[in-house]
């Protein structure tokens, strides 16, 4: 197949660092070529480059397209080729309707007027392309983050793409979204579409990928060819790390304790449709030097119960008893939750867990101040010692402290959000998603922290959407499912195949009219 585009010798660097380093990376018509590597490996700053997010002249190197050499100056000129880049943090405005946010910046118009007609006809045209059912007219805030990956795909076919690149696009998926994103993606192959595809999930890639190339501390280190060599994740890792991970988890030898939190009967209710009760009536308990996973589908209630626990930052009509370390804590507010030893790391760390203008020093000591003030007045001396010795401790990667949070790779992105919780001196961390986005390396690194915490005798809980990080790193792990625990199982007893049975059957259950209650009775440890 004819090349459709050569990157040649590209280097990018920012500051004195080197981000690119003589990096060659070449699509063919028609092909998914994906892209691989640890955060901070360069992968999209080479798609910023290629997209005009960085102009021509602001790195070393050429851009070959279509044949013709090409010096982009902004992303327009991009998308005039056919060059579509779609983010991980999806473009789109939650307020307007699927088809306003398809034609924003293009809407077909007649004697300089929109043509809402030609608008709502095209959209629907477009959606119907990409497997979307929605109504042209309906709110993007009204549909899933799966859904909404589908409008943003629509948008570029709208631009008449030819080269589809997807930074993450399933990152926030759950499986079956997964999935039908990837088969849209085939389905673009057979159109003569080629795309470029940026994901930690290996086995995703693996699945579509016609060739995949593995980029290092910014160069290209390794480049196959799916339809000539077998894909083994092993080597991938191996060019990825530049070491073997011949265990995904790290080892550790469990000694648990006595209960340090346990929740009774706990109910919580949606905090808009406030006759809808979402936390149905559930027990739970994490001892001390306990990780306890939470595994279920999308929408089970996983972070709706984690943070209706953390100072009743989520729900209404909160009801239940909670005892931490024996005693019932003052959980009314996040500040007395915090103040009471709990530790709520969001799944969403660059909306809700990081304020990623200000440098890692601010992020860190955010939730304690107090720990660096004097009188109410922060103390610039201790506050930088505080960072230092976290950043050290957490093996940050960022040129010191001082460094815009925002411009660290995702990975150390999460170091800096765990620092700033592990710097309250909890008893009991909430760990929501907390390796999402984020490679294996980093992933290694973040499991070997939970270790360390669970050593120390503190609870760990892990709400994941990756059953096989739950089974390589939980003590037990609890199922649920609409809102209720449907099944637990001993870490060395569970299986993907027993979680979702115990799914499954729930949803058999609830089906029939059975009690929720009585599916989580029958559930447990089978």
């Amino acid at each position: 197949m004819t090349a459709m585009l050569e990157m040649r010798g590209v280097s990018k660097s920012f500051a004195g660092v080197q981000a690119l380093r003589d990096v060659n990376f070449t699509v063919e018509a028609g092909q998914i070529h994906a892209l691989v590597g640890e955060n901070g490996a360069g992968k999209s700053t080479l798609m910023k480059v290629l997209s005009g997010v960085y102009p021509a002249g602001s790195y070393e190197g050429s851009i070959v397209f279509d044949g013709e050499e090409r010096r982009f100056r902004d992303i327009n000129e991009t998308e005039k080729l056919g060059i579509i880049i779609i983010h991980q943090e999806l473009a789109l405005i939650p307020l307007m309707s699927i088809a306003e946010n398809i034609f924003l910046s293009h809407p077909p118009s007649r004697f300089g007027v929109i043509d809402r007609d030609a608008v709502y006809r095209r959209a629907a045209e477009l959606l119907a392309q990409v497997g979307l059912r929605e109504s042209p007219d309906t709110l993007v805030t009204d549909l899933g983050v799966g859904k909404q990956q589908l409008v943003e795909i629509a948008k570029a076919l709208s631009k008449k793409v030819r080269l589809l690149i997807l930074d993450e696009p399933t990152a926030s998926l759950n499986e079956a979204d997964s999935a039908a994103l990837l088969e849209r993606l085939l389905t673009f192959r057979e159109q003569g579409i080629a795309s470029i595809l940026i994901s930690h999930k290996l086995n995703e890639v693996a699945r579509v990928a016609d060739r995949i190339t593995v980029l290092r501390d910014g160069r290209t280190v390794d480049s196959l060819d799916c339809r000539q060599e077998r894909v083994e994740e092993d080597r991938i890792i191996r060019s990825m790390v530049n070491r073997d991970l011949a265990h995904r988890f790290p080892e550790r030898k469990a000694r648990i304790g006595d209960p340090v939190l346990t929740v009774e009967n706990w109910s919580v209710h949606h905090p808009l449709h406030t006759e809808r009760q979402v936390i149905k009536n559930v027990d739970f308990k994490v001892c001390r030097g306990e990780v306890v996973g939470i595994a279920g589908l999308m929408g089970a209630g996983r972070t709706e119960f984690a943070m209706s626990l953390f100072g009743r930052a989520w729900g209404y009509n909160i009801s239940g008893k909670v005892t931490l370390e024996g005693r019932e804590p003052d959980l009314s507010s996040v500040s007395a939750a915090i103040d009471a030893g709990l530790a709520y790391v969001t799944e969403d760390r660059k909306q809700l867990g990081l304020i990623l203008a200000d440098d890692v020093r601010k992020n860190v000591t955010l939730a304690s101040l107090y720990q660096v003030a004097d009188r109410g007045v922060i103390d610039d001396v201790r506050e930088l010692k505080a960072a230092s010795d976290y950043r050290n401790r957490m093996r940050i990667r960022c040129s010191d402290v001082y460094q815009e949070t925002g411009h660290l790779s995702g990975g150390n992105q999460q170091k800096v959000v765990l620092s700033k919780w592990l710097m309250t001196a909890p008893k009991v961390l909430l760990l929501d998603e907390p390796t999402r986005g984020i490679d294996v390396g980093a992933k290694y690194e973040i499991y070997c922290i939970i270790n360390e915490l669970a050593e120390a005798g503190k609870g760990v809980v892990v709400i994941s959407s990756e059953m096989p990080e739950l089974l390589g790193i939980c003590d037990r792990i609890c199922v649920m499912n609409e809102g209720a625990f449907v099944g637990e199982f001993a870490g060395h007893d569970a299986t993907q195949e027993k979680i979702m049975r115990a799914i499954m059957r729930n949803v058999r259950m609830s089906g029939n009219g059975a009690h929720n209650g009585a599916a989580r009775a029958g559930g447990v440890g089978q």
